[in-house]
């Protein structure tokens, strides 16, 4: 039933995400870092700043940001091999890091990077589902704090973040609509669903699939109003952790 108060294995109701954290800092090397949490769904995202751009790019005065995406051998149940030892990037990665990439160059003003790259390495340490959304929602905090440490060395003209940008996922589970899923609950899924969004309502990217039945529009409504709950809350989450850096700089807080 539609908006019943169904509990799940875990004992969340069907409109309730999985506990997000964020710890800031968390490699001490990249200009930005961040272990991202979703429930047991568990992410390093690490942010370079490299002072190149790609060909297209070059003398332009603008910048770049691109991303790699990849899944530790045991992140899963069962080992999987390195992409390296299979000598090519799966279609599954290369999929999932153009998606990321593209989501975060949503949310920034790439003229006021300088001719400099962001690299934004997403590694899923442990996967329960939902990989990919908690890699955007992580891998935009670790950006911020590149750019923070930017603005301190006083590198950037202006302040290049225009919007936050996060991601969540949802479906249908024997017909009933579930946020944030569990890769249990994906596996079972009749329809899955992952909305990138802004915090000013813009969409970046909807991705969903029908399994069995075609999905009505009806539900495809649902589903969205049901992904952008879970979207106000993870911006909160991004907000509660980096506002207190960019207070500190004397930058403008997110959700301003």
């Amino acid at each position: 039933m539609w908006g019943a108060q169904v509990l799940r294995g875990d004992g969340r109701t069907f409109d309730q995400p999985r506990p997000l954290s964020l710890t800031l800092d968390f490699v001490k090397y990249p200009e930005g870092s961040v272990l991202v949490r979703a429930g047991d769904t568990v992410v390093l995202c690490n942010v370079t700043v490299e002072g190149r751009v790609p060909p297209f790019l070059r003398d332009t005065g603008e910048g770049w940001l691109t991303s790699e995406y990849a899944m530790l051998p045991r992140a899963t149940e069962e080992r999987t091999p390195r992409d390296v030892v299979k000598g090519s990037l799966s279609g599954r990665s290369a999929e999932i890091q153009r998606l990321i990439g593209r989501s975060l160059r949503a949310a920034l003003d790439l003229g006021l990077l300088g001719e400099r790259t962001l690299v934004v390495d997403c590694d899923v340490l442990q996967a329960d589902g939902s990989t990919r959304t908690t890699s955007i929602t992580g891998a935009f905090v670790a950006v911020v704090l590149a750019l923070c440490r930017l603005w301190e060395q006083k590198a950037l003209p202006g302040w290049p973040v225009k919007d936050q940008v996060a991601a969540v996922s949802c479906g249908l589970v024997r017909g009933q609509p579930m946020l944030d899923l569990t890769y249990e609950e994906d596996s079972q899924a009749d329809v899955d669903l992952n909305l990138v969004g802004t915090a000013r309502g813009g969409i970046v990217e909807i991705q969903g699939t029908a399994e069995r039945e075609p999905l009505r529009r009806s539900q495809l409504d649902a589903l969205l109003d049901l992904a952008e709950q879970g979207l106000q809350k993870a911006f909160a989450a991004q907000r509660a952790v980096l506002n207190p850096r960019l207070e500190k700089l004397k930058l403008p807080p997110l959700g301003a």
